[in-house]
């Protein structure tokens, strides 16, 4: 039997939960390295069931503490940027699942691909903020690039056997949230509870507040003109407020293809862990005598403003894109410590991109500091 190896950054999140969930039905995928933040305990006890030999944690506090934890197992712990660097060039892996959250994630996915590694990739913002060098790299060291977001998979299934160059557009599919329907003078009212409400899938907290203001949508809909060579005008965010349909493709003769299935996280995870495989996979299935619609809808421009911006920042590229994800989770952070209301999660951005000094082809280090920048200018003005 041959085993796939594969490391994990952020394997205490929601997607390196459930990649373990995978990892642990089936007998040909097996963990070497772990990277996660500040959980320590729930990383000891991933430590204790799968035993990968590197793990990293954000901090060294956290390394020190999990160090005393697993002092009785045979792992090597450590932390910060230069143990992620490790956890994503580890000799033995095969995969890395960038299930880490934030722009911390581009780094070891450089590295990773440098070293020949596939790259299951969870993590919107390598892509949105540095496309125009992940997307290069990954052909120039012949390496494969795996979506993981639901949405994502959708779409390179609908491809598979299938040539790009035929693509007119992408309809890429959205709950809506919590707030579709709502006008935006409800939205002044919204409180943390309230955003973090999803009414179909269960995701961590800023990924559920993205959702919740559909700037989520627009981080995919940059991600998705990297990933498959288009442009932003050809994709179309759709609201798919059941969840069945996470994606389509109108190719140019007109014909549509979609990928429908329940809201399960784990069926992308498998797909890009075992592609071009698929694999048995237990929980939920459709059954189509039960289901009496599927609705559509186009998102209110004026309600989810985030979204519109997304599409200038695509457009504009550059080092935009970088401000329009760090003024978010800047803004998402604050509203999550309710230092800041709703709907100035969506002005911040704004501001943020209109006082931005744009540099059109940023290396990682000026992508770094355009974020860095970001961070200083929203705490000098909130």
């Amino acid at each position: 039997m041959l085993v796939k190896k594969i490391a994990i950054l952020g394997s205490t999140g929601s997607i390196g939960t459930q990649t373990l969930e995978v990892v642990d039905q089936n007998d040909d995928l097996q963990v070497t390295a772990l990277a996660a933040g500040g959980n320590v305990r729930l990383m000891e006890q991933q430590i204790r069931k799968f035993r990968p030999s590197l793990v990293c944690m954000g901090n060294e506090e956290k390394a020190r503490e999990l160090r005393t934890l697993t002092a009785d197992l045979k792992v090597r712990v450590t932390a910060g940027m230069e143990g992620l660097l490790e956890v994503a060039t580890q000799p033995q892996s095969d995969v890395l699942v960038t299930a880490i959250v934030g722009m911390i994630g581009i780094r070891p996915t450089i590295a990773a691909m440098e070293a020949g590694k596939d790259i299951a990739l969870a993590n919107k913002e390598t892509l949105v903020t540095a496309g125009h060098i992940i997307m290069p790299l990954a052909k120039k060291q012949n390496v494969r690039i795996l979506p993981v977001d639901s949405e994502h998979s959708a779409i390179f299934q609908c491809l598979n056997g299938e040539d790009s160059r035929t693509i007119h557009k992408i309809l890429l599919t959205a709950s809506g949230g919590p707030f579709r329907g709502w006008k935006k003078e409800q939205l002044a009212m919204v409180q943390v509870e309230d955003a973090l409400k999803h009414p179909n899938w269960s995701m961590g907290k800023k990924i559920t507040i993205d959702s919740s203001t559909m700037v989520n949508k627009g981080l995919e809909v940059m991600e998705a003109k990297w990933l498959f060579g288009v442009e932003m005008e050809q994709v179309q965010v759709v609201v798919q407020p059941q969840s069945i349909i996470h994606s389509m493709v109108e190719f140019e003769d007109g014909a549509v293809m979609a990928q429908l299935g329940a809201p399960d996280m784990k069926l992308p995870i498998q797909y890009a862990l075992y592609y071009p495989q698929r694999r048995y996979l237990p929980g939920k299935r459709l059954d189509f005598t039960k289901i009496e619609n599927i609705s559509f809808a186009t998102p209110d421009p004026e309600v989810f403003r985030g979204l519109l911006l997304a599409y200038d920042s695509g457009k504009r590229g550059g080092s935009m894109p970088t401000v329009y994800n760090a003024a978010n989770e800047y803004a998402v952070a604050a509203f999550l410590e309710r230092k800041i209301s709703y709907l100035t999660i969506v002005e911040m951005i704004e501001s943020a991109m209109e006082h931005h000094r744009f540099v059109e082809q940023p290396g990682v280090e000026e992508i770094l500091a355009a974020e860095r920048e970001t961070y200083e200018y929203l705490e000098s003005r909130w």
